[in-house]
């Protein structure tokens, strides 16, 4: 039997051979506390910045600016809940948008519940999220935006330059979520101008319980963790250093062939979209493919449940949303943001290609889907 095709790369990624090999060998040979004063601690101190260095480079920033964390949920949280704690005397509005992943939503909702005020801005059809829309929700006492760079069941790329652009005209902290862009496309904090950036080690091909916030230098932050001084204060703990060197290792190789794989996915995420358009016309794109990620494609099949169809593709492994609540069958609160009819939103399918993914996967994906589909329902005229 063929092995099965994973197109799934947006929910995790498999951690590379190399990624490993630095991992397993911090493990054996740099395993002390980085905050010890011996030979072992140094070495451990040494491997750390190492890493952090490597992290920095791959989105432009300097190594002091960033922050080792536990993943993208809680560089997320702690770019949301400690902008809010250290700007509450300046201004008490937030704005975000309707589309972001949960650990960014529901950050907001548990401030709401603590007395801010939070507007959420609109997409439009296309999941799109244009400046004017964060614009129309400036107050003065706003002092802090939150939008996510990629979406990560779309794939749709978001206007962040210009919306940091005008929060920075305005005196307003700008934080973008980029755990689906950071390994995919290129990405560089003084380019886009943010002042804080999320990054997730398992989005790119490094372990998990790994990530990074990017803090833009002589930013504050107020404390979500408190403990001792590790990673400048704001993220107290022993840190895990071989995790880091996995993240470390990550970045620098992708860094290095970030253009080439993005081409790469590119070509074969357009080939599966034009063999599933061409074995079933009535497939629905939800974002354009020149406006997406060169890796994902957001498909569906009108009428037939998405999860069905996977259900039947059993060779194909892939998402109907975003992996964390994929197990209950509802419409995503993305599509439904954009305002997808119930009939579109129910037949939606996530295909997400890695650095990896081959031709041949992707032939044998297309004949799997549009064979499960078929089974299931009458084919577009």
């Amino acid at each position: 039997m063929p092995e099965k095709i994973y197109l799934d790369f947006n929910a995790t990624t498999p951690v590379l051979p190399h990624v490993m090999e630095a991992v397993c060998r911090v493990m054996k040979e740099d395993w002390g506390n980085p905050s010890s004063g011996h030979e072992i601690g140094k070495r451990a101190a040494t491997a750390l910045e190492g890493a952090r260095e490597k992290a920095a480079s791959c989105i432009g920033a300097e190594p002091d600016e960033v922050i080792f964390t536990s993943g993208g949920t809680e560089s997320n949280n702690m770019a949301v809940i400690g902008s809010a704690e250290a700007l509450k005397e300046k201004g008490r509005h937030l704005i975000t948008t309707r589309i972001e992943h949960p650990s960014v939503l529901n950050p907001f909702i548990h401030l709401m519940e603590k007395g801010w005020e939070v507007d959420f801005a609109e997409p439009d059809s296309q999941g799109v999220v244009s400046c004017e829309a964060v614009e129309r929700l400036f107050r003065p006492d706003t002092v802090f935006v939150s939008v996510m760079l990629a979406n990560n069941e779309t794939g749709a790329i978001q206007p962040i330059r210009k919306i940091a652009a005008s929060c920075r005209s305005r005196g307003i902290r700008m934080h973008t979520d980029a755990a689906q862009a950071v390994g995919k496309i290129p990405v560089d904090v003084r380019d886009i101008d943010v002042d804080l950036l999320t990054v997730a080690g398992h989005k790119l091909y490094a372990p998990k319980g790994i990530g990074a916030l990017f803090v833009r230098k002589g930013l504050p932050l107020g404390n979500i963790i408190f403990g001792a001084g590790q990673e400048r204060g704001l993220r107290p703990g022993t840190e895990a250093v071989s995790l880091a060197c996995g993240l470390g290792a990550a970045c620098s190789w992708l860094k290095e062939r970030i253009l080439d794989f993005s081409g790469q996915m590119t070509g074969l995420r357009d080939q599966l979209y034009y063999l599933l358009k061409k074995g079933w016309p009535e497939l629905v794109r939800f974002v354009p493919l020149e406006n997406s990620l060169p890796n994902t494609l957001c498909v569906s099949f009108p009428g037939i449940s998405g999860h069905d169809i996977l259900d039947k593709a059993q060779d194909v492994m892939a998402s109907t949303g975003a992996a964390c609540h994929d197990r209950s069958i509802r419409i995503s609160h993305v599509l439904a943001a954009m305002k997808v009819d119930e009939k579109t939103a129910l037949g939606m399918i996530r295909l997400s290609l890695g650095c990896v993914t081959t031709e041949e996967e992707i032939r044998r994906a297309a004949s799997s889907i549009l064979q499960a589909a078929g089974s299931l329902g009458k084919k577009g005229k």
